[in-house]
């Protein structure tokens, strides 16, 4: 592995912290990080009152860079996660559910954009 690509990965996973002291701040409790199954990965599940909340960490060096980041194909995948992740805790299965993203840029505060997609019903 590159260093280029460790740093990278190191860069990530503060960025995933970062987001979940945001969200713990904001009163959500934390049901799991990185998670990845076959079908895609979600940065972070979380839960606050009668609300599941899947979210998309992007770190970039502007605001902008890291919402563009999150594009169809990866919304997708995420989406495709979320239903195995409540297919695997049916407790879980009648909470409202919403896709939130945070977006994370040096010297600036995270961003948290709630309900930042809707999931592509066919």
């Amino acid at each position: 592995m590159t260093a280029r690509r460790r740093w990278a990965q190191r860069w990530g996973r503060h960025a995933e912290s970062l987001g979940a002291c945001l969200l713990q701040m904001k009163g959500y409790r934390i049901l799991a990080r990185g998670y990845r199954v076959p079908v895609g990965e979600i940065d972070l599940i979380a839960r606050r009152g009668g609300t599941l909340v899947f979210v998309e960490i992007k770190a970039r060096a502007e605001y902008a860079d890291a919402a563009a980041a999150i594009g169809l194909r990866q919304r997708a995948r995420i989406e495709r996660a979320a239903s195995l992740f409540l297919a695997q805790n049916p407790r879980l299965a009648g909470l409202a559910m919403r896709y939130d993203a945070i977006f994370i840029a040096p010297w600036r505060l995270p961003r948290h954009l709630p309900d930042a997609w809707r999931e592509a019903r066919p």
